[in-house]
């Protein structure tokens, strides 16, 4: 499903006054009358965006440089929506295409910002920070001789970006080196990949996904194909743990490949684009074989969507947690100056018909501590508590169904 959104806001500059009304003041009685001037053209009111404004240009304290107050007044009016509008700068859009396209130009390095240094969780496979052995655990100190510190990390994240081919110079420190570590890397072109999958003790598999971007519907469907390169799984624990959602159509597509028919996902909006409906296509990757999904409470929008496209169809339980409870999709709409404006324009409802905004799903089997672990555990998923419990469901699942053939023989 794709759309093209074109959208035109005009925003009005004010009323125009009543014409007509004379005032006249000072007349003595007995003068004679005087012909009233022809009154001013009428000009329209300022706004009161537009009189604040012209008020801090002209008295604040500070001067303001250009652009600063629009800026300030479109983040404002965007914020003052709700939590998940928001105006996107230049970089922030490029940072938004990069998440949803699945794979962008730079060293691989997924990133984070820990008491205000930039450590690195993992180099992804096959980039080109892994091959030069840049390792998790590492503090990224500087970029091409210029310190991250203070920077933050998204500037840090920008530096690390270029052209394929291209050469950056990392500086990193890592535990037990007395000494700075410096890595010579060559940008290219790295694959984000959002699923991840692991065989199981027995004839059942495992199955992550960490959010929702172009490339996630293929990965699933290769990962699912691996798991049962020598036999159909007898069933798969689906891990949406911290996933909090992204693309609605790669969303609507993992959902579709464990259904055969049906509704996955009903939005209702404003705008006749914002409302539609998508359904499932066929072809069940798992040819009916039973299915567990763990969510938790950072499980949110299409993650949920999901989840709960599943269950209402019978065909997965969900254990965990109450997922996060976002039940809004939001448009990204290009502006000019490479900009964009994301914007909620539609809530979705479950095939049920069941809203989820700000309510989640309850899960059928309720754990006392879902929460995906911070870090990968070394023994794998196999040793993670949630899989545990849900793998023992499956076999549960299949022993009662093994008896209750053998009591129709």
């Amino acid at each position: 499903m794709s759309r093209t959104v074109h959208f035109l806001v005009v925003f009005a500059a004010g009323a125009l006054l009543g014409a007509g009304l004379v005032l006249v003041r000072g007349a003595s009685a007995g003068r004679e009358a005087r012909v009233a001037p022809a009154a001013a053209p009428v000009t329209a009111a300022p706004s009161l965006v537009d009189e604040v404004a012209e008020r801090l240009r002209s008295d604040y304290v500070d001067g303001l440089a250009s652009g600063q107050l629009d800026r300030a007044a479109v983040d404002g009016m965007v914020a003052s929506l709700d939590p998940h509008s928001a105006f996107l700068d230049p970089a922030e859009y490029d940072a938004m295409r990069v998440s949803t396209a699945g794979h962008y130009s730079g060293v691989g390095l997924e990133v984070s910002e820990q008491q205000g240094r930039v450590v690195v969780v993992t180099p992804l496979a096959g980039s080109p920070a892994e091959q030069a052995g840049v390792r998790a655990g590492d503090v990224l100190l500087a970029v091409d001789g210029e310190s991250v510190a203070g920077g933050g990390l998204a500037a840090a994240i920008e530096r690390m970006r270029g052209l394929v081919g291209s050469t950056v110079r990392l500086t990193v420190g890592r535990a037990g080196e007395p000494e700075p570590l410096q890595f010579a890397l060559e940008r290219s072109d790295v694959r984000v990949h959002t699923v991840s999958a692991v065989r199981l003790p027995g004839a059942y598999g495992y199955l992550r996904v960490t959010h929702f971007n172009d490339s996630t519907p293929r990965d699933l469907r290769r990962a699912v194909s691996d798991l049962q390169a020598d036999a159909p799984l007898a069933g798969l624990v689906l891990d949406l743990r911290g996933n909090p959602g992204g693309v609605l159509e790669s969303a609507v597509g993992v959902a579709d490949d464990f259904l055969e028919t049906g509704v996955i996902v009903r939005a209702e909006g404003r705008a006749a684009g914002s409302r539609f409906e998508l359904h499932a296509t066929g072809g069940d990757l798992l040819r009916q074989a039973p299915l567990v999904v763990l969510v938790d409470r950072g499980s949110a929008s299409g993650a949920e969507i999901v989840a709960g496209a599943l269950r209402d169809h019978g065909r997965a339980t969900l254990m965990g947690e109450r997922t996060f409870g976002k039940g809004s999709v939001q448009t990204v709409i290009p502006l000019r100056g490479g900009q964009a404006l994301k914007l909620t324009t539609s809530r979705y409802f479950t095939p049920s018909g069941a809203s989820i905004h700000e309510r989640g799903l309850e899960p059928d089997v309720r754990l006392g501590d879902a929460r995906n672990p911070p870090a990968p555990v070394a023994a794998g998923p196999s040793a993670d508590p949630a899989v545990q419990t849900a793998l023992q469901y499956l076999r549960d699942r299949s022993l009662d169904g093994q008896v209750a053939l053998a009591t129709k023989r």
